[in-house]
């Protein structure tokens, strides 16, 4: 009966970083620095919050965009953090994280025909969602331009089926971020015109040395801004996801949401309140430490001699395996059986990778020593 599955479906595969996960899982003795999950717990108060919306019964629907409290909440965080005002009325939903808030936005947006331009290489879970709703994904070559999507880069690909562009950053698996005036230039490029941004925000608060600024600030009507709790708070588990945009869209997403989860999970609801109040602020620890795990692993590729882009947050750091003359697979496989660590291969982030791997330093600073020792170790015996 497998004929009759929808030909999109048939047509779409895997994420390349959970098939390369899922093919070195059971090798023993290997460091695995594939997943970009946080290592720091939710922290306890927002744990606790959880535990007491179960012991108080807290388990029944919401609102479909989730509870009045946390839409203010949500809105709330974004204006002090970035300076974004959004109504929580009508101008953000609570989905089940930030992936559900994309999918919604995309099914919501696009039509047959409709194409989305993306910045390459990218986080592999854009383009499955775009072609499920009918859009044709429109890869951009960053790699020349410190993989970043400019203005400059942007504006030949636009025509009369351009419908929506996304600008994910901090990137994953770049960790590059764009600047406040590259972000003007782009609202420049497309203001009027009819075409929205999806501006994925979800390592928001990850930043090392500069400020977050989002599109919406100078595009707020043609924007919808996706961010959550997933990197922010260690809550990669408990789903949450918020999306910020005019009325003028919500209205039509929140029915794609409410048709599709018909709201988030109460409880995680309930903790992600606690998170966006009295823990505000809690990613200023974990950045911290990430940010001295970055300074450690990229002085060590650079002394190596990997040729790598420094990001300016998330927790990925993306070098070039080029001079070695081995696919980014190939390379990935051999680290994996003659150093006992594993990375990405670029190619998981569309052809644009290739020639890259992905390396998360969201790992203890323990491991993170003893995989840059073992690929050190690596490299002097070719």
């Amino acid at each position: 009966m497998e004929h009759l599955v929808n030909s999109k479906v048939k047509q779409i595969e895997l994420s390349g970083i959970r098939k390369f996960f899922n093919m070195v899982a059971d090798i023993e003795d290997v460091i695995s620095l594939t997943i970009g999950q946080p290592d720091f717990e939710t922290p306890e108060h927002v744990k606790n919050a959880g535990i007491d919306a179960i012991l108080a019964n807290y388990t029944t629907y919401t609102h479909n965009a989730g509870f009045y409290e946390l839409r203010e909440a949500a809105c709330h965080f974004v204006e002090k953090k970035y300076g974004l005002t959004y109504s929580p009325k009508n101008e953000v939903i609570v989905t089940v994280g930030a992936s559900q808030a994309i999918d919604c936005t995309f099914r919501t947006l696009l039509e047959e025909g409709c194409e989305v331009i993306i910045p390459s290489p990218v986080y592999p879970g854009y383009e499955p969602l775009i072609k499920l709703a009918g859009g044709d994904p429109i890869y951009v070559d960053t790699t020349n331009n410190q993989f970043k999507l400019t203005a400059d880069l942007i504006a030949p690909y636009i025509n009369e089926n351009t419908r929506c562009i996304v600008l994910p950053y901090p990137s994953n698996p770049t960790g590059v971020t764009l600047s406040e005036d590259e972000l003007k230039d782009i609202a420049e490029l497309v203001r009027n015109k009819n075409i929205f941004v999806l501006s994925d925000e979800i390592y928001s608060e990850l930043n090392y040395g500069k400020q977050h600024h989002s599109i919406a600030r100078f595009l707020r009507e043609q924007t919808i801004v996706i961010n959550g709790l997933s990197k922010s708070h260690s809550m990669t588990g408990w789903r949450i996801g918020l999306l910020f945009a005019p009325e003028s869209v919500t209205k039509h997403i929140l029915k794609v949401h409410q048709y599709n989860v018909s709201c988030a999970t109460s409880i995680a609801q309930k903790a992600a309140y606690e998170a966006l109040t009295s823990g505000i602020d809690d990613a200023d620890q974990m950045k911290k430490a990430y940010e001295e795990r970055l300074e450690y692993v990229y002085h060590r590729l650079v002394k190596m001699g990997f040729e790598v882009v420094k990001p300016d947050g998330a927790f990925y750091l993306f070098p070039s395996i080029k001079k070695f003359n081995q696919s980014s697979f190939d390379f990935a496989l051999s680290l994996v059986r003659h150093a006992g660590v594993a990375l990405v291969p670029g190619s998981a982030f569309s052809e644009f990778g290739e020639g890259y791997v992905r390396l998360s330093y969201a790992y203890s600073m323990e491991q993170l020593v003893e995989a840059m020792d073992r690929i050190e170790k690596y490299l002097e015996s070719l």
